[in-house]
């Protein structure tokens, strides 16, 4: 499992969420809704450090991880953070 982010996507966790040079963006299970691997869980973000990061991309001087924990969630796909530009908002994908 790889984590790719897009550059709009970056500027938009810089812009929206306030990510600072140094800081953490962690991607989690969360239960409730559903996405294209899994019914009723679907994928959360949040600014914290890791405890036991299972993945980790360092961007721009901002880290962005997956704990270990919530690797079962991507069934052995890639996380691709796109950014939507018609919503405004990232755009998240799985593939293989």
């Amino acid at each position: 499992m790889k984590i790719h982010i897009s550059k709009d996507a970056l500027n938009w966790f810089k812009n929206e969420m306030l990510v600072d040079e140094g800081e953490y963006v962690r991607f989690y299970v969360r239960y409730g809704g559903s996405s294209a691997l899994h019914d009723s869980f679907s994928l959360g973000v949040n600014k914290e450090e890791p405890i036991d990061a299972g993945k980790i991309l360092e961007l721009d001087n901002r880290i962005f991880f997956v704990e270990e924990r919530d690797l079962w969630y991507f069934d052995g796909h890639d996380l691709y953070v796109e950014f939507d530009q018609e919503l405004e908002e990232p755009l998240y994908e799985y593939k293989k």
